[in-house]
């Protein structure tokens, strides 16, 4: 009889999830929204809803299944299967995720961090397929990365290792949840970049962006990647910002972990080569140069469905240790 895993990528906008065979190919997904704003208890709630619909479409029960993975932005305590913090979610603390859904689901439930788990996904079907040591960035609502290194994902004491979204870039610069103030992650993410453009508007500059704003457009980072394709110079400005800073924070990551591949993935990454050519302008001027060149920049391959995937892998790594 045919078994399954569940994997699920908790975002602060969607719930992306997924039903997977035993060789983690795809046989039902679907995406919903998170309402962050409900609370823990209602976005958990929203979560098993949407694995009892997967489960349904199949026509299956929780006894086929074999685990459930789960990435969850944040710090955490993988082992108790505790979500601690999340800057992305409303009154989210010390949050028992894995607990509240195995008594639901009653088969294995293990999170982690959702930029570790799209690393899994990665490293099993994308862009870090025969590498040993990669770095997978991900710029989206917020910013962070997943490090390997020697085949090993690394997690560090507290589960934190790869926050580069929390990389402190300017001493006195925009406040962050975590905190502390200037960090990376509130100019490169799609927040930051929206930040800079409405910053620049509130300046006086002039913009294709304002312009759409006043005809009920909303701002987001799409809007401003349609505008620098027009030519727009304040959309550019944003762009060459962004990109260069993205490429002083990748700097510091290639000199501290020497990747031989370093992948650019999240929603942001869609606006490409336009912001991320700054990016490897910076690079090349401020990364070691020996580092440098061993390591080649590459695109995630599997889009959204990394996370989920990658969920169900690291879930079934789990259940066979």
């Amino acid at each position: 009889m045919t078994k399954y895993y569940l994997g699920v990528d908790l975002g602060g906008t969607n719930i992306k999830a997924g039903l997977f065979d035993e060789d983690f190919q795809t046989v039902q997904k679907l995406h919903k929204p998170t309402h962050e704003e409900a609370g823990p208890t209602e976005v958990l709630k929203r979560i098993w809803a949407c694995c009892q619909q997967l489960m349904a479409q199949e026509k299956i029960t929780s006894d086929d299944i074999l685990a459930a993975g789960f990435g969850i932005p944040g710090q955490m305590d993988v082992e108790k299967g505790i979500s601690i913090f999340s800057p992305n979610f409303t009154d989210w603390k010390d949050v028992p995720v894995a607990e509240w859904l195995h008594e639901k689901l009653g088969q294995p439930v293990f999170i982690d961090n959702d930029v570790r788990v799209n690393l899994y996904g990665e490293m099993a079907f994308g862009a870090g397929r025969g590498h040993r040591n990669v770095v997978l960035v991900t710029i989206g609502t917020g910013l962070g990365a997943a490090v390997l290194i020697n085949g090993q994902v690394l997690y560090g004491a507290s589960n934190s290792v790869g926050e580069i979204g929390h990389m402190n870039m300017y001493r006195h610069g925009r406040p962050c949840a975590c905190g502390s103030t200037g960090c990376l992650g509130r100019y490169v993410s799609a927040r930051g970049i929206v930040k800079t453009m409405q910053e620049k508007l509130a300046d006086g500059e002039t913009s294709l962006v304002g312009e759409w704003m006043s005809q009920g457009q909303e701002l987001t980072t799409k809007l401003i990647s349609e505008a620098v394709a027009k030519g727009d110079p304040t959309a550019i400005e944003v762009f060459k910002e962004t990109g260069e800073l993205l490429g002083f924070g990748l700097g510091n990551v290639i000199n501290l972990f020497n990747p031989e591949t370093l992948i650019l993935g999240g929603g942001v990454s869609a606006a490409g080569e336009p912001l991320f050519k700054y990016t490897r302008e910076t690079l090349a001027h401020h990364s070691l140069p020996v580092a440098r060149e061993a390591c080649k920049l590459e695109m995630a391959q599997l889009g959204d469905e990394a996370g989920m995937v990658g969920a169900a892998v690291y879930a079934g790594q789990k259940i066979r240790v």
